[in-house]
């Protein structure tokens, strides 16, 4: 039928067309209790992944969130190690590899390779290139979804099963720089956590320039050090070719036709998904009517942003009561303690933590580097 545009020298021929079943074993999770938080099935030591579970994996299941009981897993069901498992709910096509045995729900669905027919590694990179059809193909009801009449079906171009293995073992490879990437990136991000901890404590302090000690930390109250609004527009403002940056309760920002501030200013999401987000913006903005706007510091701006960065969602976590949803209303900022260091110690420890985030940002441009790279390749190894 089709032979790739990039391809190992020792293998020729046309890749053949097969469907997803026809490869593996096509099978949906289960878990038939209602409702399905019952406490009764879970808490032993099968790991339940779940949709998130899955997303928030890399080519291998990272974790899990819960586990069942002997209990849990009659009413559920069980998949081997080396099985792929792709979510048909919410996030589609998102998939992972197992390693061990794991129980799922009626959102996941595994997929276990014929060995004769299929390699792991290979099979899970092709259906990943399927994310978009898959995506396509969804039905939306309360929330999008696909199901095994869509998966079962899906039409793959594949080589014979040693080209597959030995596509596998050069991804495998690649996969392999891109976690040791990944594994730096986390260890710095741990490193700065670390540090902000022991900086912000004082278990480290800076020293003048002429040696001598800094003095001791004032405290005050966040509101007393700031000026702090919200915005007053509401999504229905947005402009994609406006001329000022709208800033929403997103971690993102938008358009919009007019300014209401001009100023350097720390801005707070109020509510949503992103609760307590930060951002720094110096000029001409407008800003949503449940985000908070800070100006008129006397302060380092970065220090208080990296001091916020280290106590504002332990705050507002304090604040939330069993089953609300966390937001933040005016006393949470105006009230919230707030640590005062000389303006040379804040302006030494913003430099100190914004060096870590230089190296940090640097290494996830390496990864996105890599990743696209990868994509690439996909591209061009596969039909």
């Amino acid at each position: 039928m089709a032979s790739p545009k990039l391809r190992f020298k020792e293998f020729d021929g046309n890749w053949l067309a097969a469907t997803l079943e026809n490869l593996a074993e096509v099978e949906r999770g289960k878990f038939s209790v209602r409702p399905r938080n019952d406490p009764r099935y879970f808490g032993g030591e099968m790991p339940f992944v779940q949709t998130g579970d899955v997303t928030g994996s890399d080519v291998y299941l990272k974790g899990y969130s819960q586990t069942l009981n002997t209990d849990g897993i009659r009413v559920s069901k069980v998949f081997p190690a080396d099985t792929i498992l792709i979510t048909i709910a919410a996030n589609i096509g998102d998939t992972t590899i197992t390693k061990y045995p794991v129980a799922c729900p009626d959102s996941v669905v595994a997929i276990q390779p014929k060995r004769e027919k299929a390699n792991t590694i290979f099979l899970k990179n092709i259906i990943d290139l399927q994310k978009d059809n898959l995506d396509s193909q969804a039905t939306q009801n309360a929330q999008k979804n696909i199901n095994l009449q869509v998966l079962k079906p899906l039409e793959l171009i594949v080589p014979s099963k040693e080209e597959q293995t030995k596509i596998a073992s050069f991804l495998s490879a690649v996969d392999e720089k891109i976690n040791l990437l990944t594994q730096k990136h986390e260890l710095l991000s741990q490193y700065k956590q670390g540090m902000m901890q022991k900086l912000f404590s004082q278990q480290i302090r800076f020293k003048a320039e002429d040696g001598s000690e800094f003095g001791e930390w004032k405290q005050s109250l966040l509101g007393q050090n700031c000026h702090i609004t919200t915005g007053k527009l509401d999504a229905n403002a947005m402009n994609a070719n406006g001329k000022y940056r709208f800033y929403t309760c997103a971690k993102n920002y938008f358009y919009i036709d007019n300014f209401a501030f001009d100023t350097e200013a720390l801005l707070i999401s109020g509510n949503g998904a992103h609760v307590g987000y930060i951002h720094y913006y110096k000029g001409k903005f407008n800003a949503y009517q449940r985000t908070y706007v800070l100006d008129g510091w006397e302060h380092n701006i970065q220090y208080v942003k990296y001091y916020l960065d280290k106590y504002l969602k332990i705050r507002i976590n304090s604040e939330k009561k069993e089953g609300n949803t966390p937001y933040i209303v005016l006393s949470t900022l105006n009230e919230m303690p707030f640590q005062i260091p000389t303006f040379e110690e804040q302006t030494k420890i913003a430099n100190f933590l914004s060096a870590i985030d230089q190296k940090i940002e640097v290494v996830a441009q390496q990864i996105a580097q890599a990743k696209q790279w990868k994509k690439g390749l996909l591209q061009q190894m596969f039909v």
